[in-house]
């Protein structure tokens, strides 16, 4: 049996509403992110602390 791929596509105004304009930078609550990936904020955090070297430098909670 075959599992079939699930694909969502998000309205932009949904995320542009998550990101905010804080001294000059974008920023995303790590909460809303973990959200938008449909993971819970927990392993969302825990991904990044275990492959820090695959994310952007500007890329932080």
């Amino acid at each position: 049996m075959l599992k079939e791929n699930k694909i969502s596509i998000l309205p932009d105004e949904r995320i542009e509403t998550k990101i905010f304009l804080i001294r000059g930078r974008k920023v995303m609550i790590d909460r809303d992110l973990a959200e938008l990936y449909g993971v819970e904020t927990r392993a969302l955090n825990q991904a990044v602390k275990r492959n820090i070297e695959r994310f952007p430098e500007e890329f932080m909670f």
